[in-house]
């Protein structure tokens, strides 16, 4: 791992060393570029408080740990009168697990509002994917009639669960996959949902900013 530029404390990572730049190293959202997806170092990522977003015209994986760190206190999950009826009365099935393929190519597939385009590419898919068979990345899938309408993918490490995207075909699908996997965070002792990084959509289920310094001393990192 090498300082690539001083003043703003962006790292080009090893490709052989799976280590990451301490909080007292990083400046800006962007901390460090390159490496790869190897699972171990995936796993290093997010204990450190990291998390890959995109991969730059330069064939570099980025490699982010905002400031402003988008989270969800599970005490603060917010459902709406019209989403609880959702919950309820439209015939929503609800699994877990069952189909982490199909719910992480819907997300890389789906466009949101707030994004020009995706950043989950097939390299991330298939990285995600061995995350999943080794029981380390977690999905939420919506039916309706018997149809994948939404879901959401993630990671658990330590007592956060990481979230990385979801999708939704129909009204409240995605909303309702968040809702389920509070209630089984809830059942798991998990503390926190990490969001990354701010979005309106997860504003109004209850999530909100907190500084990396705080996101930090909940990983445990001084």
């Amino acid at each position: 791992m090498k300082l690539l530029d001083k003043k703003e404390k962006i790292w080009l990572l090893d490709e052989e060393d799976f280590s990451f730049p301490s909080l007292k190293q990083m400046n800006n959202d962007l901390v460090a570029i390159g490496g790869d997806f190897h699972p171990q170092r995936l796993i290093n990522a997010y204990e450190n408080g990291l998390f890959p977003w995109f991969i730059d015209d330069y064939g570099y994986i980025n490699w982010y740990s905002p400031n402003k760190r988008m989270v969800l206190k599970l005490e603060n999950m917010r459902v709406s009168k019209s989403l609880r009826k959702s919950i309820t009365n439209k015939g929503f099935v609800v699994k877990s697990n069952t189909n982490f393929l199909e719910v992480i190519k819907n997300c890389s597939s789906i466009k949101r509002k707030h994004e020009d385009n995706t950043w989950i590419s097939d390299e991330f898919i298939y990285a995600y994917t061995q995350l999943h068979d080794l029981e380390i990345a977690n999905s939420v899938e919506v039916y309706l009639d018997n149809e994948l309408v939404g879901g959401l993918y993630g990671l658990v490490i330590g007592n956060i669960f990481c979230g990385e995207s979801m999708f939704a075909k129909v009204t409240d699908a995605s909303k309702v996959a968040f809702y389920h996997l509070c209630q089984w965070a809830k059942e798991n002792e998990i503390e926190l949902i990490d969001c990354q990084v701010y979005n309106d959509h997860l504003a109004s289920l209850g999530a909100t900013e907190i500084s990396r310094v705080e996101y930090f001393k909940i990983l445990g990192i001084n």
